[in-house]
């Protein structure tokens, strides 16, 4: 069994920042990419950002220059930094982990998600 646990939402002013964090723990061989979506209500989930186990990141063009993903794979951890956060930031940011388990079979694994509301 996996666990995949966000943590570092909140509530923050405009121009602000927060920095989300998701930890992966259980029957894990090894985790392949972790990534970040947010959603809003009524909305379909948004890939914000995605880091592979090498280190490539991508980034969805609304965020780029204000949000940075990093992981630390010792660790089965990944971060999202967001700086000057926005309004239109306000959403439940979800992380995603694409796990390789001892079976050596891939599965993705999503937390429960985190809120993030940006005031003006």
């Amino acid at each position: 069994q996996v666990h995949v646990v966000e943590s570092g939402g909140g509530k923050v002013q405009a121009g602000g920042s927060l920095r989300l964090s998701c930890a992966a723990s259980g029957n894990i061989f090894s985790i392949n990419v972790m990534a970040w979506y947010r959603q809003g209500p009524g909305m379909q989930r948004e890939l914000v950002a995605r880091i592979t186990n090498g280190g490539t990141t991508n980034y969805v063009d609304s965020v780029k220059g204000r949000f940075t993903i990093s992981r630390d794979n010792a660790e089965n951890t990944v971060y999202l930094q967001m700086n000057s956060l926005k309004p239109e930031d306000t959403d439940v940011y979800y992380c995603n982990a694409e796990i390789q388990a001892m079976d050596r079979l891939t599965y993705s694994y999503w937390g429960r998600g985190t809120q993030v509301t940006v005031s003006s």
